[in-house]
């Protein structure tokens, strides 16, 4: 299980070291707390114990503060993706350990999570640079797991293999953290069981293929 206790920061002010750092720390405690909508630059340099202006000589605005938490995020995923994909098992037990690391992360950083995959980052053009690369490389690690369970498919059914995976976990994250999955739609199954279901119909993502 990941440890997430590296990602925390001390409830403290911030006196030296690496301020930066410490800022996207703390911008992170904030996002899962209250959401990315609630980080200031202003209240996280204040309990920081720095002034305003020190904060603004590393992050041009809220906006640039957040697009280094997002890539925290992936860079932490992408790290995940290639634990799982070292480990000595078959290409689809490495892709099931991948999406679990997904779901692992979906659930115990929602917060982060939605930053990452719902902000509207990705969608600029051209992307905050800070977030470009560990954006792709985490898909990219994605696509390498579905081609290892699937080596016999075709750059264009790995493709959509991958955009099936994506699809999955993501409608998944999306409505287990708005709490959609209401006790009627999942009894007499336990939410476990059910989580299993969709790890498993994710897993098998490459057995249809399009026409």
């Amino acid at each position: 299980m990941y440890n997430m206790s590296t990602w925390t920061v001390a409830d403290r002010p911030y006196h030296h070291g690496n301020l930066k750092h410490a800022l996207v720390t703390a911008a992170l405690a904030a996002v899962e707390k209250g959401g990315a909508e609630n980080v200031s630059l202003r209240d996280l340099s204040a309990r920081l114990g720095v002034s305003r202006m020190a904060a603004y000589r590393h992050f041009a605005d809220k906006d640039d503060l957040l697009a280094s938490v997002a890539a925290l995020g992936f860079e932490k995923l992408c790290d995940r993706y290639e634990a799982a994909l070292a480990g000595p098992s078959d290409g689809r037990a490495r892709l099931r350990a991948v999406v679990c690391a997904c779901f692992d992360m979906g659930a115990k950083r929602p917060g982060l999570y939605r930053l990452m995959f719902a902000s509207d980052f990705l969608k600029r053009h051209p992307p905050p640079a800070v977030l470009a690369a560990p954006a792709t490389r985490a898909y990219a690690l994605l696509r390498k797991a579905v081609e290892g369970a699937y080596p016999d498919a075709d750059e264009r059914r790995a493709k959509a293999a991958t955009m099936v995976l994506l699809s999955l976990c993501q409608g998944y994250l999306t409505l287990r953290a708005a709490g959609r999955f209401k006790p009627f739609m999942v009894e007499p199954m336990t939410f476990e069981e059910g989580e299993a279901a969709v790890l498993e119909a994710a897993v098998n993502c490459g057995e249809s293929w399009p026409n």
